[in-house]
């Protein structure tokens, strides 16, 4: 009868197991719905240039999540490295918030100090002749490249920027006019 207890002990305990529901792991939660203005959602990469001057071409390369925008040229067979070798740049994400992200730059104090601004940037129109953005214009910075204590508060702008290269007739930037 010693022999049988062990026996019955582990059919008990193999029967409480086995009712037992499993326990699965809890999927993970699920993401808030990414929201863009109608028609951000589609492939925004290609050639754009800017409605009022022309002469800033960008170049857009979008994987389906991010769309960035570089400043490919400014003036006739100059590459824009304006800022001693740092390009300009707009980077877009497509979040729950929006279209949104930053515009990327490099600005100089009056000392001569090469300090890297970004401007807040969202995407308000996307559509078939190019994009519409909302972007903080100008920012105020102290002498150590951090943002001024005091001085004009940032105003935002709406750019448009049209898709394609500009008509031949359009001068560069810095090309005199006839």
């Amino acid at each position: 009868m010693s022999r049988a207890i062990p026996w019955i002990a582990a059919g008990g305990l193999a029967a409480a197991l086995m009712a037992c529901p499993a326990r699965t792991p809890s999927p993970p939660p699920a993401s808030p719905p990414i929201r863009v203005p109608s028609g951000c959602e589609k492939n925004q990469a290609g050639e754009y240039h800017h409605t009022d001057n022309p002469a800033f071409r960008y170049l857009g390369e979008d994987d389906g999540g991010t769309l960035t925008l570089t400043l490919a040229r400014t003036r006739e067979g100059v590459e824009a490295q304006a800022d001693g070798g740092t390009t300009v740049s707009i980077v877009l994400n497509r979040t729950p918030d929006g279209f949104v992200g930053e515009t990327r730059s490099t600005t100089f104090t009056t000392g001569g100090m090469a300090c890297p601004v970004r401007f807040p940037t969202q995407a308000m129109v996307c559509d078939d002749k190019g994009l519409t953005l909302r972007t903080v214009a100008s920012t105020s910075i102290d002498e150590d490249c951090r943002p001024a204590p005091s001085g004009p508060k940032p105003v935002w702008k709406e750019q448009r920027l049209l898709r394609a290269v500009p008509d031949a007739g359009i001068p560069d930037a810095g090309t005199p006019t006839p």
